[in-house]
């Protein structure tokens, strides 16, 4: 049984400060820390004692800093990978969110939605957003390991997860998966079928315990 866990890291200074992120460096707000260090517990009581586990990371600070106390948590070290980066917003990156929506051009409904030019000089299209990021995932999915953690980013993380149920590059133009701030992505692939599964996606309750269990569910 192989079993991948997906985080979006928590809330950063961008997000506060409402400027785009993209690859710009921000870093994890106080409230963002308190959470990658739920989320790294989290995925401990999870994954077993003994257990063989990798973990992978974008390289921005938000996301290293989201994957320092997951390694804290687990004695490991993490793989730093630019390739599971966000998507890049060129010019837009650090600006306010104001600024860049005022120079968006939104993908048609049809036609060439992966190469679509947003407007935004040095921005990275869709398609070459999930080329590396599926790249990258391709030679996690290469190695022999049984557990597997891999911390990236809102955006990107739909190409991490297309990319686990082996979605062809030409289906990738419409399709978005919700990972929210925070959350965490569980995938599991069974040894006899050898079907992979979306076990749970974008879950927040290790964040609102108290909402877990009104819900009937484990903190």
């Amino acid at each position: 049984m192989r079993s991948i866990h997906v985080v979006a890291h928590p809330e950063a200074t961008h997000h506060v400060e409402k400027v785009v992120g993209g690859w710009h460096d921000s870093q994890l707000t106080p409230a963002g820390r308190a959470a990658a260090v739920r989320i790294a517990r989290t995925l401990r009581d999870q994954i077993p004692a003994g257990a063989d586990v990798e973990l992978f990371s974008s390289d921005l600070l938000r996301t290293s800093q989201t994957a320092d106390e997951v390694a804290r948590e687990f004695g490991i070290e993490p793989i730093l990978d630019p390739r599971l980066r966000e998507k890049s917003y060129g010019q837009a990156e650090g600006r306010p969110q104001q600024w860049l929506d005022e120079r968006f051009i939104p993908a048609p409904a049809d036609g060439d939605r992966m190469g679509h030019y947003e407007g935004i000089p040095g921005s990275e299209t869709r398609g070459e957003c999930a080329k590396r990021v599926c790249a990258a995932m391709e030679e996690i999915l290469a190695r022999d390991c049984e557990y597997q953690i891999i911390v990236t980013h809102g955006f990107a993380a739909t190409f991490v997860l297309t990319t686990w149920i082996k979605m062809p590059y030409e289906a990738l133009g419409s399709v978005g998966f919700l990972t929210p701030s925070g959350s965490i992505t569980t995938l599991r692939e069974d040894d006899f079928y050898h079907n992979r599964r979306i076990v749970s996606l974008g879950d927040l309750r290790h964040l609102n315990p108290q909402a877990a269990l009104a819900a009937g569910g484990a903190p």
